[in-house]
């Protein structure tokens, strides 16, 4: 079921078929006159479901008759694909409005649209609404389907445009994309969550967690395959619970043996796991599966037992460890990346000293760490004993003093060996790519590699990435 907010009106939103012909006649009439396509700039903040979404627009923009730009200031459509995650990317957005609106005023016929998590926030969209009253379009994580509508209400009825719905269990099959890359693609197998971290907007701005059905994701991925993607990433904000709100159960280790199948998809990967759904069967699917990288990614976000409670996190240390330890003795060349939260409300020194613990005895391949943010509306937003921010950053430095040695050895492990590398992207001959444990690599070759996957012996590391050689 669909939950509008009520305290959203949009009139005429809904668009059908006759509409959509007007929205493209409309930009092919334009381009008669003019020479020129419509043109649309994305601005895409937040994580890798945000560069799907961006995607998705991108892809029903094309379909009425837009062309992408790289710069602002030559589109007749400027879009910010917003994240909520932590107040940094808020604060960026809010500050490229700033720089939009004096284009605006030099270009009143210009579209500027807002959506994204941000969009989900009563108070923040009351804040857009009241500061940057020139935003022409409105909508939510849960109506990207409906921009062409929204285009059509603000461009042809002249209207605000805004459309937000809170919750929804649909999912929107077949939306029209514009990949990013060829050679790789980013699948959402599960929209939403149903964790409640405590320090976490996700579940307010992307609603209950809802599964595909393995038959419409399998069916997008062969059609990837068809069009040349070598690299599938499958998307959740916990892929490991996949399938518990299907009819027919499916567990997320059999989508990946099905999807190991098929021909053409060269590598697999997902994220992001949670620790609590680490089953046996999915750790067992990752090393009989050929094509799933060995690589998880597998957020610890703080080795204390009491932190992991207030968190809410449905785990404990010793747990955590137990899977790592599964995770090495069953596939023994598996690479493990984590994300770690300095500072959540109540963390002592003691507490504190435990991440330290879990940091040294799982050697991290990589890790994101953070600083813990205060996100409106969570419950740790309200805990007491906030972390002093001077204290935080201590923390936060003394985590990368252990860190850091221990990413840096691990990728000095890699010298003189040889590993298949997936060419993403190339600047002159600097080619850039990534081996199958998602280490990023950096070596000399043609452009003509890109999307190829190539055998590089590495022959130097620094802390973030390495550089080699191809081997022919």
């Amino acid at each position: 079921m669909s939950k509008r907010n009520t305290d959203i009106i949009t009139e005429d939103v809904k668009l059908d078929g006759d509409k959509i012909i007007e929205l493209k006649n409309n930009n092919e009439q334009f381009f008669i006159m003019t020479g020129k396509r419509k043109t649309y700039h994305i601005l895409t903040y937040g994580c890798q479901m945000n560069e799907h979404d961006s995607e998705k627009i991108s892809g029903m923009l094309t379909s009425i008759g837009y062309v992408e730009t790289y710069d602002e200031k030559n589109a007749d459509l400027v879009i910010f694909n917003t994240c909520l995650i932590r107040e940094n990317a808020e604060l960026k957005v809010f500050g490229k409005l700033g720089e939009v609106k004096g284009l605006k005023r030099s270009k009143p016929d210009m579209l500027v649209a807002v959506c994204g998590c941000m969009m989900q926030k009563q108070e923040i969209r009351e804040k857009l609404l009241k500061k940057f009253s020139f935003v022409d379009i409105i909508f939510g994580t849960n109506t990207i389907h409906e921009l062409p509508a929204l285009i059509y209400n603000a461009e042809i009825n002249k209207r605000k445009s805004i459309d937000i719905v809170d919750n929804t269990e649909l999912i929107y099959e077949d939306m029209p994309k514009q990949r990013k890359f060829k050679h790789k693609a980013l699948v959402n197998i599960t929209y939403g969550c149903n964790n409640f971290c405590t320090y976490c907007v996700v579940p307010y701005v992307r609603g209950r967690e809802k599964s595909r059905e393995p038959e419409d994701i399998i069916q997008e991925i062969k059609i990837l395959a068809q069009d040349g993607c070598k690299e599938v990433t499958l998307l959740g904000q916990n892929v490991n619970s996949y399938g518990s709100n299907l009819e027919n159960k499916f567990t997320f280790a059999e989508l990946l043996y099905e999807i190991n199948k098929i021909d053409g998809i060269e590598r697999i990967r997902f994220m992001t796991s949670h620790p609590k759904d680490l089953t046996d069967d999915l750790i067992k699917a990752i090393k009989e599966c050929d094509k799933v990288c060995k690589h998880v990614h597998l957020p610890v976000q703080a080795g204390s037992n009491e932190v992991l409670r207030r968190m809410n996190r449905k785990y404990t240390k010793e747990h955590y460890l137990n899977l790592v330890e599964k995770l090495k003795s069953t596939v023994p060349d598996i690479a493990i990346t984590t994300d770690i939260i300095v500072g959540f409300p109540g963390e002592t020194e003691e507490d504190f000293s435990e991440t330290i613990d879990v940091v040294k005895k799982v050697e991290y391949d990589s890790a994101f760490t953070f600083l813990y943010s205060v996100r409106e509306g969570t419950k740790a937003a309200l805990m007491d004993d906030q972390v002093p921010d001077e204290l935080k950053h201590q923390r936060f430095d003394r985590l990368l003093d252990v860190l850091y040695p221990i990413v840096l050895n691990k990728n000095k492990q890699c010298i003189d060996k040889v590993f298949p590398v997936l060419v993403e992207s190339a600047e002159d001959n600097n080619l850039t790519g990534r081996t199958e444990h998602f280490r990023l690599v950096h070596f000399k070759g043609s452009k003509e590699l890109i999307g190829e996957i190539v055998n590089v012996k590495i022959t130097n590391v620094k802390t973030f990435h390495m550089e080699g050689k191809i081997e022919q």
